[in-house]
């Protein structure tokens, strides 16, 4: 009996099976879902830490909003696109140093930001799955951003950096150039994520920036005094010389010439906490 399957049609017969096995089975790894990367919406809070938040404090949190892409290497590691809008601010009257309660300075902005990131998971990420939908995680990169500060004076609102409000291209300070609303950063963070569903993730993240540039709050050096900014024809300040010495509000004004105004030796720096939620992108992939 056993001899009759190697005749040559049982042994046909026999290899044409195997082979509709072995094709049935690539066919099932070709159509294996894989998850290949979501499209998230961010939002939350940032802060500004520099000149005029020199204690770190989270007490001018302001909001923020992104949209980015991230898309997956494999189950540890990702690659993000993340675009933000967020508002930064803060004011002297938050301090409680006396020297900067009487500079009394302040500044808000609108800032702009694209970054590319880094997401590394400490924990095998596989949504859809029963255990691997969780997972903490670090993330860093590098941001490009556009800002331009402002305040008010009397109701009216003024951006500064056009003001050179410490003397920058006077003849006074030639060494002191205007600066340039447009900067880099670099970033470095971490959260958690987790899976929600097949199509949904969620997560918390805080991401922090070093920034290149020192004048977020338009505040860097020494206060350029009264010299750098002439009067106007009727003789009253100019709205620039009005608002690099803002301290006669509490008293004598302290923005002696040379006077110390800022610590130009830190960059600016700033923090955002968000929420994200994300759709999944799927694609069929075959392992084999």
């Amino acid at each position: 009996m056993l001899k009759s399957f190697l005749y040559p049609k049982y042994l046909l017969f026999s290899l044409l099976v195997a082979a509709g096995s072995l094709f049935a089975g690539r066919a099932a790894a070709q159509n294996e879902l894989q998850y290949v990367g979501e499209l998230g919406l961010s939002i939350g809070g940032a802060q500004y830490f520099g000149d005029l938040n020199t204690r770190g404090a989270l007490n001018s949190i302001k909001p923020a909003i992104g949209v980015y892409y991230r898309k997956y290497m494999n189950d540890y590691v990702g690659v993000r696109a993340h675009a933000r809008f967020m508002q930064l601010g803060y004011s002297d009257v938050h301090n409680k140093n006396e020297f900067q309660k009487l500079r009394n300075l302040s500044f808000n902005t609108n800032l702009w930001e694209l970054s590319l990131q880094g997401d590394f998971n400490f924990f095998r990420f596989e949504p859809g799955s029963l255990y691997e939908r969780f997972s903490p995680y670090l993330t860093g990169g590098a941001s490009l951003f556009y800002f331009n500060p402002y305040t008010y004076l009397n109701g009216t609102k003024y951006y500064l950096q056009p003001l050179r409000t410490e003397g920058q291209g006077s003849a006074l300070y030639p060494e002191r150039k205007p600066y340039s609303l447009v900067s880099y950063a670099w970033l470095i963070g971490g959260g958690f994520k987790y899976n929600l569903s097949k199509k949904v993730n969620v997560g918390l993240e805080a991401l922090y920036r070093y920034t290149q540039t020192d004048y977020l709050d338009d505040v860097s050096t020494t206060y350029a005094g009264p010299g750098a900014f002439p009067t106007l024809p009727n003789g009253q300040p100019s709205v620039a010389a009005q608002l690099q010495d803002r301290s006669g509000v509490y008293g004598a004004p302290i923005g002696v010439t040379g006077r110390q105004r800022g610590n130009s030796r830190d960059k600016d720096q700033f923090l955002t906490i968000e929420l994200t939620i994300s759709i999944l992108f799927t694609s069929y992939h075959c392992k084999f």
